[in-house]
């Protein structure tokens, strides 16, 4: 029991030193240097099209049509109360 429990401290801890070692090595890396450049490094996109104006609406008045006839209006029926005679 005490062979595989040392193997296995041993064993993982080579993976771990690894990782640590990359850590460090990236850290001291120099970063690379890029030539300069005229461009701003940013995405071109081409300028956006102006929208379509939204159709026009019919002209009124003495110009164009007669404005439309109102819709017919329709009265509500009340409901009367009934008086019993007696």
């Amino acid at each position: 029991m005490t062979w595989g429990l040392l193997w296995l401290m041993l064993a993982l801890k080579i993976p771990l030193a690894g990782l640590i070692y990359i850590v460090w090595w990236a850290i001291k890396q120099e970063p690379d240097e890029a030539p300069p450049s005229d461009d701003d490094g940013g995405l071109r996109r081409h300028p956006r099209h102006p929208r379509k104006p939204f159709p026009r609406h019919p002209r009124r008045g003495p110009h164009g049509d007669p404005a439309p006839l109102p819709p017919p209006r329709v009265r509500t029926a009340r409901a009367r109360i009934r008086t019993v005679e007696r």
